[in-house]
């Protein structure tokens, strides 16, 4: 049962011409469907609603609610901008953190907290260890485009240089 718009239209040669156009009803909403929805967010802070609302309001959820969750999930973050999975089923949001490169290389700096707001253009000079290199390349494996794990490694080093900070006091280019 479909309807069928008619619509008016001017032709290349400035007549008028009626085409028929089929409009079907979108298909109904599935409450045990599975949506994944990835989303940028600063860690520990709920982010802007009006940036959620496309997103996680065709699904049904209130996206101050989600913006919430999603401080919460990334509680452990704060400061970082990560990337955010949402899994939505039955209209209930689960958060997931999945953190990039850089995320995981200020991480291991192990720096103090910041306010985003107010501390600007921070410098990450610090140094990490090759072991903590090797970690970070072991979570973001799978991630990886790398055929091997050496691969991967180099990855995370080439993170080390652009973040700023040195491998066991040298530069990660020598590592």
């Amino acid at each position: 049962s479909s309807r069928v718009l008619w619509t008016l239209a001017v032709t290349q040669f400035g007549a008028w011409n009626f085409f028929s156009v089929r409009a079907d009803m979108p298909p109904k909403f599935d409450p045990n469907e599975v949506k994944v929805i990835y989303v940028r967010a600063v860690g520990g802070e709920a982010g802007a609603a009006s940036s959620l609302a496309p997103k996680v309001g065709p699904l049904g959820l209130s996206p101050k609610k989600v913006g919430d969750d999603i401080a919460k999930g990334t509680a452990d973050w704060k400061g970082l901008k990560v990337t955010v999975k949402l899994t939505v089923q039955n209209r209930q949001a689960k958060v997931e953190v999945c953190p990039s490169a850089p995320a995981l290389v200020i991480r291991a700096l192990k720096e103090p907290e910041r306010d985003r707001k107010k501390v600007k253009n921070v410098k990450h000079n610090g140094n990490i260890s090759m072991k903590d290199v090797c970690e970070i390349a072991r979570a973001l494996r799978s991630k990886s485009m790398a055929k091997e794990f050496v691969g991967t490694v180099k990855e995370v080093l080439g993170t080390c240089v652009s973040v700023g900070c040195t491998v066991d006091g040298k530069t990660p280019r020598t590592c």
